[in-house]
């Protein structure tokens, strides 16, 4: 079973990057944000669920813990598959699913593309007291809710402190325009652009599970 994976990205693309372990290229799903945050050339690490199916072994990654946690819990609710689990991450932050859970509002499930509105309800009924009590709310703002939020992760996870990722998030959105503030991919190309290069990786602390094949 494969837990996590430390290699080389070779390419990435719009819902994928191949990442070189041991001379083989593993093809690892991920959210668009984390594809975007890797770079071809650079180390990445990625806690992943191996998905076994008769026809098929898929990898999905992601850059926290929490993530791959909530990933499996969305794999658990009815009518919702590896691929419509991961659309919901590549939408809501963990923060955001949690708050989502707690209200029990489904309507932050219904925005992410091929959930409609009965697995969006069944989601929200699903996990209820699965899913750790929320953050505090972030100020309501004219952007997408958890934009900023996945651009930071996806910085933290590419080896910069939080803090710093934070900052350079702000500044990044003080100089934008609102369309650019509600996309997730143009906002990250800058603050990658405003902090420069950056060698380090994120460690991890311990062993993680993989999930089980749906």
């Amino acid at each position: 079973m494969i837990s996590t994976v430390r290699g080389t990205v070779l390419q990435a693309t719009g819902s994928a990057v191949v990442i070189e372990l041991g001379g083989v290229g593993l093809l690892v799903n991920v959210t668009s944000a984390q594809a975007l945050a890797s770079r071809i050339g650079a180390e990445s690490f990625l806690h992943t669920a191996l998905i076994v199916r008769e026809d098929e072994l898929s990898l999905f990654g992601f850059a926290t813990r929490d993530e791959l946690e909530l990933f499996d819990l969305l794999r658990g609710v009815s009518g919702v598959g590896p691929k419509s689990a991961l659309g919901v991450l590549g939408v809501l932050t963990p923060d955001d699913i949690a708050r989502a859970i707690a209200a029990e509002d489904d309507a932050p499930f219904r925005k992410v593309s091929g959930i409609g509105p009965k697995t969006a309800k069944l989601i929200t009924i699903s996990l209820a007291g699965k899913v750790a009590a929320p953050g505090p709310a972030r100020p309501s703002s004219s952007r997408p809710a958890g934009t900023d939020a996945s651009v930071v992760a996806a910085l933290v996870g590419l080896g910069w402190p939080e803090k710093v990722a934070g900052q350079a998030v702000a500044e990044v959105l003080s100089e934008t325009t609102a369309d650019e503030q509600g996309n997730v991919q143009a906002l990250l190309r800058l603050a990658l652009a405003r902090l420069g290069p950056h060698n380090a990786s994120p460690h991890p602390a311990s062993p993680q599970r993989v999930g089980s094949g749906a």
